[in-house]
């Protein structure tokens, strides 16, 4: 099969190359997927997972991206829970070989069902970006109706879901970003935008929930803002500031299909719009790694 590899961790985007792959093999529970269309993160080149097993031993040549769309093709042993034939979509594990391939080995439990008339690219968008932003306002910062959140970097593939789960649930919305952002971040539905490049995001005043993308300055001003009893959640870096009455956590995305499944109905039913910011094929996925950031929402390699 053909997949997007990266056998030298200091060779960065440029170490992405694509080669010839052993089809992978179906271990107990799990499924093979044929890829349809896959995500990534631009960070993972960076994970230790992206180089390692779960025992610490090395597996380079290893395969990236840990979001995919696609039909099953296969069962391994004691899988029940799907059927050969059927679409789904979902995350792959940290420190396995991931979706930037024809096929992946995936643990059932990751995956949900994917209805018909949801497209693979749009699907493909959903898993790391939906299940973070779910988890970082609901789990996480427990946020309620009538509260205010101020999301940063509110046009991303994880902030524009944020901005929408949260305007559902009936809060306040501040979302954050560069100026060219204003009218989407608008768009799906906040309340107020500012500019991080002109102005000092301090001037929007109190707030219930911090949701951080970016880390840096930006988390640690933002931090001030938090009421008494109010939470900064945040995927970039464990922060290094404490809200005075609150609580700062950091936290790293999990499966859960579950959310995956209410997720995709949330689409379905026209009340989530991922923002699928360009789709790129398999053979120009290290330009794509490299451009991300000129792009507005999530970037998506067609596989198949």
């Amino acid at each position: 099969m053909r997949a997007i590899i990266v056998r030298d961790r200091d060779a960065g985007v440029d170490g992405l190359t694509l080669a010839d792959m052993p089809y992978p093999n179906a271990a107990e529970n799990d499924v093979i997927v044929r890829v349809h269309a896959a995500g990534f993160t631009p960070g993972e080149l960076d994970w230790p997972g992206t180089w390692s097993d779960r025992a610490g031993r090395d597996r380079t040549p290893s395969i990236p991206g840990h979001e995919l769309s696609g039909v099953v093709a296969e069962l391994g042993y004691g899988t029940t829970s799907l059927t050969v034939g059927q679409r789904v979509f979902g995350l792959t594990d940290w420190t396995r070989n991931g979706s930037l391939a024809e096929y992946t080995a995936v643990e059932a439990r990751n995956l949900a069902p994917l209805a018909a008339d949801i497209d693979h690219t749009v699907a493909a968008a959903l898993p790391i970006s939906g299940l973070t932003a779910w988890q970082g306002l609901f789990d996480h910062a427990r946020l309620m109706t009538g509260q205010t959140v101020l999301v940063h970097g509110a046009a991303g593939g994880v902030g524009s879901v944020a901005v929408q789960l949260a305007r559902e649930a009936g809060a306040r919305v501040i979302g954050t970003g560069r100026a060219a952002d204003r009218d989407v971040v608008l768009e799906l539905g906040a309340d107020e935008f500012v500019d991080l490049g002109a102005e000092d995001v301090r001037t929007v005043g109190e707030v219930d929930v911090v949701f951080d993308v970016i880390g840096g300055d930006v988390l640690e001003r933002s931090t001030e803002l938090v009421r008494a009893g109010g939470t900064v959640v945040t995927i970039a870096a464990p922060p290094t500031v404490q809200p005075k009455d609150g609580r700062a956590i950091f936290f790293v995305v999990e499966p859960d299909r579950a959310q995956l499944a209410d997720l995709a109905q949330r689409v379905r039913a026209g009340r989530l719009k991922p923002i699928v910011g360009a789709v790129r094929p398999l053979s120009e996925t290290a330009s794509a790694f490299a451009r991300h950031r000129r792009v507005p929402g999530k970037t998506i390699i067609q596989v198949s």
